[in-house]
């Protein structure tokens, strides 16, 4: 029999008593930011899980989930990033966040709220490698793949395409910096030179004195390891106004429709790459994804599906929506061995779980978890061809 809610339902939650009336998951992105443009198909991804498995009525003997969205603003303001994700914790009283989404305000956010509070985090696109060694009591995981490996799979894609030579700059943060290194260390690696390794602030009107430096490095090209919303964007018209470059490299955080909407042809034959797979799963997500006017193969949308999907498998698994009990559940659902699910099969996975029957949960990005709990990755080449992002491969 179902319990009215009371004052004291809330503790329920994460007792991890079956039959609870409700369950929350925040989603903790940056709906304002530098990549402000991505986060509606993100948030729409992790709702379409939640929607999932609350209509199913197959969680905990009929629990319903409800999201409860907060601003993480990416690398903004880390303080405003904390505030939003306590407010969940305390005021909202959620069993488990999707988000952050920046590095920066990731780690904050796992130092100042998630490990005190005994908090699970799934993040769908913090990738600085500097989160696969911070401590986290096993709280942390990630669906995105670290910058560590984007490094390799950039360089690879560089070489490929004949560069020699690459001018190189960061947005000046964890994030950035990380990037980096990884895609200088991994061009470097295979014989390429990095002419000029330097950062940019975003938020700035004018970036002709960066762009002038740069092109005096020079190089093959320049590789922006930016926001597409932000700096990065700048740094890029800057560089197509003053003809210091016309090529450009772009890893994930300059993947989205909105940059070559904003720079036009100009943008024409630049190329890079976004966390991103070809399997069965990804057309299907694309599929659902659709049929909600969003569009599945933007940036970090299918992460996030896989991140809320694996919440609540777990507190499944687990028989409880406790963080601090199924955070133990996470990776075996993710590697298996079981039964595959896949996007759209989410009642199926709560069938087999609530009868002991193990599964694998392969998701929209064919999840597998490594090391500390991040993605082992997988790529979607972009190259940019009359206006738009369009793929050409997978790595």
């Amino acid at each position: 029999m179902k319990k009215l809610l009371t004052a004291t339902a809330a503790a329920a939650l994460f007792a991890g008593v079956a039959g609870a009336e409700e369950v929350k998951i925040g989603v903790l992105i940056g709906f304002t930011g530098p990549i402000e443009s991505l986060t509606p198909a993100m948030s729409a991804a992790s709702k379409l899980a939640a929607t999932e498995v609350s209509d199913s009525g197959k969680l905990l003997d009929g629990t319903t989930v409800a999201v409860v969205e907060a601003d993480s603003t990416c690398a903004i303001d880390t303080a405003a990033a904390t505030a939003a994700a306590e407010r969940l914790v305390t005021t909202d009283k959620v069993a488990g966040i999707v988000g952050a989404d920046c590095s920066g305000v990731t780690g904050a956010v796992l130092q100042n709220v998630a490990r005190p509070n005994g908090m699970v985090m799934i993040s769908p696109s913090a990738t600085s490698p500097a989160l696969s060694t911070a401590e986290d009591d096993g709280l942390f995981f990630r669906t995105a793949p670290s910058d560590a490996r984007e490094g390799e799979v950039m360089a690879d894609v560089l070489a490929e395409r004949g560069i020699k030579s690459i001018a190189l700059t960061y947005t000046n943060n964890d994030y950035g910096k990380g990037l980096a290194e990884a895609i200088a260390t991994a061009f470097t690696a295979k014989g390429g030179t990095v002419t000029i390794n330097v950062p940019h602030d975003d938020g700035k009107a004018d970036y002709s004195a960066e762009v002038a430096a740069l092109a005096s490095a020079g190089g093959d090209m320049l590789v922006v390891a930016g926001y597409l919303d932000q700096g990065g964007k700048g740094i890029i018209q800057a560089s197509l106004d003053s003809g210091a470059f016309s090529t450009f490299g772009l890893p994930g955080g300059m993947i989205g429709d909105s940059l070559p909407a904003a720079i036009g042809d100009g943008l024409n034959g630049s190329f890079g790459q976004i966390a991103g797979s070809d399997s069965a799963g990804a057309a299907k997500f694309e599929e659902m994804m659709k049929a909600i006017n969003m569009d599945g193969t933007s940036a970090y949308s299918p992460e996030s599906y896989d991140a809320a999907a694996l919440i609540l498998l777990a507190m499944q698994a687990a028989k409880s929506t406790d963080p601090k009990v199924y955070k133990e559940k996470i990776i075996e659902i993710a590697n298996g061995p079981g039964e595959k699910i896949y996007p759209g099969e989410l009642a199926k996975g709560l069938e087999l779980l609530a009868a002991g029957t193990p599964i694998d949960y392969e998701g929209a990005t064919a999840v597998t978890l490594v090391g500390p709990g991040e993605s082992a990755g997988r790529y979607r080449i972009i190259e940019v061809q009359d206006g738009k992002n369009v793929t050409v491969g997978f790595r």
